[in-house]
């Protein structure tokens, strides 16, 4: 019995030995075969590729090694890969920086140019009104230069024609006797005649005193027959003072006239003189105090 428990433990120790040879053995021979795969006269390496460049400057993976395990450690790919993705993710990084930079500056040069844009459109729009408003002042000023010439033109010819007058009516006011007294046709007649005046202007009235008398006698009775003329005229029609102008003739005629006509009469003649350059439109009807067909006192 105790030589068949020996026998049995002998036989144990020698299948754990196996075992612990096949667990180290057979890594051994795959990292042979990956390394067998890996050198240049294999024929597996004989169909690769060229490596780039940029290959070159990259850190191999199959020339890599991590620990006690060769080239690859299969407990370590975490750590592994971190350390040939990290110089990856810096270039990145800083690729991801250069690129927001540039388009940061992008960004800052179109704000720019949209800023300068529109300060040269305000600068524009503002300068075209400006030219806008010039525009129209001139304009205005050439027309307001026109009417100035026109209105220089017109006061050349009314300076020009200020002294020009021509007799537009004439009446003849005859009185009884010597005696200044106006009789009710005479009023008659001058009412009307002052009603013909009412809203003219630029007008005088050119007033004649006649008598049969000679000399002195007939000058005075003449400037009292005139003089009555007038009166009438201020008081009653309202006939601006300024705008008559008298002369007493006694038996003497006016120029111009027949000498071969004698003065029979006391009378008063009276010749309406206008401006040539003054309106001259007819009134409406004339007040009612010089329109009354009543006879004045």
């Amino acid at each position: 019995m105790k030589a068949f428990l020996t026998s049995r433990s002998v036989i144990f120790h020698q299948l754990a030995v196996v075992l612990l040879a096949s667990a180290f053995a057979v890594p051994a021979l795959a990292q042979e075969a990956q390394g067998s795969a890996d050198q240049p006269g294999t024929p597996s390496a004989a169909v690769q590729e060229r490596p780039s460049p940029m290959a070159t400057q990259q850190p191999s993976l199959n020339t890599a090694r991590e620990g006690f395990w060769g080239r690859v450690n299969p407990f370590a790919r975490k750590k592994w890969v971190n350390n040939r993705v990290e110089p990856i993710r810096g270039q990145v990084n800083e690729l991801n920086e250069v690129n927001a930079k540039n388009a940061q500056d992008i960004q800052d040069v179109d704000g720019r140019a949209q800023a300068g844009i529109h300060r040269a459109q305000s600068s524009a729009d503002a300068a075209n009104q400006r030219a806008s408003a010039a525009g129209s002042a001139a304009q205005r000023a050439n027309e307001t230069a026109l009417g100035a010439s026109a209105q220089v033109d017109k006061l050349d010819t009314t300076v020009d024609g200020l002294d020009q007058y021509r007799q537009s009516n004439e009446i003849e006011v005859e009185f009884h006797g010597s005696q200044a007294i106006l009789p009710s046709a005479a009023r008659k007649q001058l009412d009307g005649f002052a009603a013909s005046l009412s809203g003219r202007q630029g007008y005088v009235l050119e007033i004649e005193g006649h008598s049969p008398l000679a000399g002195t006698a007939g000058i005075q009775s003449s400037e009292r027959l005139a003089e009555a003329v007038k009166r009438y005229l201020v008081t009653q029609d309202q006939i601006p003072v300024y705008r008559m102008h008298s002369v007493a003739l006694g038996n003497a005629l006016a120029a111009g006239t027949e000498e071969s006509r004698p003065v029979r009469t006391s009378s008063v003649h009276i010749r309406l003189m206008e401006n040539s350059l003054a309106a001259q439109e007819l009134a409406p009807p004339q007040n009612a105090n010089s329109l009354s067909g009543e006879e004045r006192p």
